[in-house]
């Protein structure tokens, strides 16, 4: 299909416009007109875009792009490696941040929240006026149990802060960054919180409020989305699609 039909199309699929985000969501480096494959990623970076070109890939889609309201690299370095692939490849590179964490049927939040099979999901977590994660319950579990199965199915590496109640029924997620966000599971009596990362105040914090809090990984709690976002495209306009893991421990 044409790449700016794509682009309408995802933008449009992942309500971008109602998204304050740190970075631009959609079309981030223009590539050639037309699209017959894709392949996805979490981050861009050199190692994907060599096996994007390895794959003969027309365009990169990605959940975090190379363009950062925080960051004004030079083109210089890896910044220019990047850039100079991408380039000399005619490659796009589309991203989609915040978009991709709060999708109701694609995104990292609803992903996870599926996957540990939950129930009565809900939207939860409140990023700058609009809701990006999801909460949800279960029949009470031994606390125990449900390390075992976060370790499991997401990340065997997980880092948990194991200060909650011993049964666990109630659970919100937040991926990647989120961690300052547990302030909002606590608010809302929840048992613990799943997000991906975690910065050293955290546990005092937790410790204190009595609540569980798991940082199973950024990059583990955000392939999902990407992943299933590729399985969309190609199901709905039968566009070859290849995920390529590349993972990061952090």
């Amino acid at each position: 299909m044409k790449r700016d039909e794509l682009i309408v199309y995802l933008n449009d699929f992942l309500k971008i416009d109602d998204f304050s985000d740190i970075g631009p969501n959609g079309l981030q480096v223009e590539g050639k007109d037309e699209i017959k494959r894709i392949v996805t990623g979490v981050s861009a970076c050199v190692e994907l875009f060599e096996k994007a070109i390895e794959h003969r890939a027309d365009a990169v889609l990605v959940h975090h792009g190379i363009i950062w309201e925080f960051e004004r690299p030079l083109y210089r370095g890896s910044y220019k490696k990047r850039i100079k692939l991408l380039l000399e490849n005619d490659l796009n590179l589309l991203a989609y941040h915040l978009p991709l964490d709060a999708h109701e049927v694609v995104g990292n939040n609803i992903r996870i929240a599926k996957l540990l099979e939950l129930l009565d999901i809900e939207p939860f977590g409140d990023y700058k006026g609009k809701t990006i994660g999801f909460s949800g319950r279960f029949s009470p579990t031994p606390k125990e149990d449900f390390f075992k199965t976060v370790r499991s199915l997401i990340n065997e590496q997980a880092l948990i802060f194991p200060y909650g109640p011993s049964m666990i029924s109630k659970v919100g997620i937040i991926s990647g960054g989120a961690q300052k966000d547990v302030k909002q599971a606590v608010l809302k009596g929840l048992d613990v919180y799943i997000t991906g990362e975690v910065s050293e105040h955290i546990m005092h914090f937790v410790k204190e409020e009595g609540i569980h809090f798991i940082a199973a990984g950024h990059y583990a709690t955000e392939r999902f989305g990407i992943a299933a976002l590729g399985e969309h495209l190609k199901t709905e306009f039968g566009l070859e699609v290849i995920f390529v893991d590349i993972p990061n421990p952090i």
